[in-house]
């Protein structure tokens, strides 16, 4: 699917996310569709970017994202830990060819430079990522996962991957050798689908890691009676899943009752690590 393209001054930025160092950008929308509401989407509509969700789910392309690399690569190089695709977008869009190979090119570049990338999607993940001699063994490769239903996802993220399919994807990388990781977020309430939180944490038991977190903007789930107890119950649930499976976690803040002012810099380390640092968390 062809899509327009956009040119850019900048593309590396400094993240706010509490556990992201630097990130990228390289298109403007998603063709995902979500309906949790999207945050990404409502920053877009407030700054005048878009009108309205139908312009946001027609992505642009930013034409010059590699030449602007090239000139920001050797700036921030030594200040950078790693870099993020995307927070304000998705770098492997389901059925989106472009992107996906404009985020292959970005990957190539960064790993050249000896710069390590983490990645987030709800699309599916190409297999040349396998390449050795192209992509670094020390990205980290990871898809949102709140849900089994495909019902729930056909309504909150018409147009995203199917839910299967894009835990077969992290799982081939996986089988490679490759690091993987799941977000849990937004996860929705039970009156927004009914589910087994521990059926979902054991279809992604091989992972590294899992960052979960609470839905927020949400009328419906902020609605929920119980929605604090309630999220402070799964965040119980996946720190004990997490720790009995020796796989690394971090709860994001807001989300438990009593947060503990502390981050877990779980993508910061190259290896497998829970380390707890003093830092302030900082909310996306």
């Amino acid at each position: 699917m062809k899509i327009k393209s956009i040119r850019r001054k900048s593309l590396l930025y400094k993240s706010g996310v509490e556990y992201a160092d630097y990130s990228i950008n390289h298109v403007e929308g998603c063709a995902h569709g979500c309906q949790y509401p999207c945050y990404a989407m409502l920053l877009a509509k407030r700054f005048g970017k878009i009108k309205k969700n139908s312009d946001w789910i027609k992505p642009k392309i930013v034409q010059n994202a590699l030449e602007l690399l090239d000139k920001e690569i050797p700036k921030y190089k030594h200040d950078i830990k790693f870099v993020h695709l995307s927070f304000m977008t998705d770098p492997f869009m389901f059925r989106h060819k472009d992107v996906s190979n404009l985020s292959l090119k970005i990957i190539e570049k960064l790993n050249k430079n000896g710069i390590k990338c983490t990645t987030l999607t709800k699309g599916i993940y190409p297999e040349e990522l396998i390449d050795a001699k192209k992509y670094s063994n020390i990205n980290e490769y990871g898809i949102t996962l709140v849900s089994l239903d495909e019902e729930f996802r056909k309504t909150f993220e018409p147009n995203s991957a199917p839910f299967q399919k894009r835990i077969d994807a992290l799982k081939f990388l996986h089988k490679k050798g490759l690091r993987t990781w799941v977000s849990m977020e937004p996860y929705p309430t039970p009156n927004l689908v009914k589910q087994d939180l521990l059926q979902i944490l054991k279809k992604i038991a091989f992972v590294d890691k899992i960052v979960f977190g609470k839905l927020n903007y949400n009328v419906q789930s902020s609605r929920f009676e119980n929605n604090k107890e309630f999220y402070e119950e799964c965040a119980n649930i996946v720190i004990n899943f997490c720790m009995d499976s020796g796989i690394a976690h971090h709860i994001k803040y807001g989300t438990k009752i009593r947060d503990n002012k502390k981050t877990v810099v779980i993508f910061r380390n190259s290896g497998n690590s829970s380390k707890v640092v003093d830092k302030p968390l900082m909310c996306s």
